[in-house]
């Protein structure tokens, strides 16, 4: 999944595709899958985030603002990224109100982002 193009990014996410439809090798090849909806991976990693609470917070923010903008978004295989951190400092418990509005407002900018990025919306998608 990494190593399809990367749609979107904002300061703690990034949303990589790849389409699912063709064969990125031999594309005049049949189909590799035969799917009629969005797949959507979170790959939360413990380096960024420590605690699984935390993890599982994040995640389940992930997939509840995804099916906000699943209709938005063409066929493909889609992973949501964690690429950094959010400060302990600031969000000092591992599953507060302000961790989730935070992550929510990020996520809804990445989707806005991509759903005008997505594969078969110009732009291309590499294996």
């Amino acid at each position: 999944m990494l190593a399809g193009s990367t749609l979107a990014r904002t300061a703690h996410f990034a949303l990589h595709a790849v389409a699912l439809n063709a064969d990125p090798v031999d594309l005049s090849a049949k189909p590799l899958f035969n799917v009629a909806t969005v797949w959507l991976g979170a790959m939360v990693p413990k380096r960024w985030a420590k605690r699984a609470v935390t993890r599982n917070a994040l995640k389940r923010q992930i997939y509840a603002v995804s099916q906000l903008y699943q209709a938005r978004l063409p066929v493909a295989a889609y992973v949501v990224r964690l690429r950094s951190g959010f400060d302990r400092a600031q969000f000092v418990s591992a599953s507060s109100d302000a961790l989730k509005l935070a992550a929510r407002t990020e996520l809804q900018l990445l989707l806005e982002r991509a759903s005008g990025a997505a594969p078969g919306h110009g732009a291309t998608v590499t294996a």
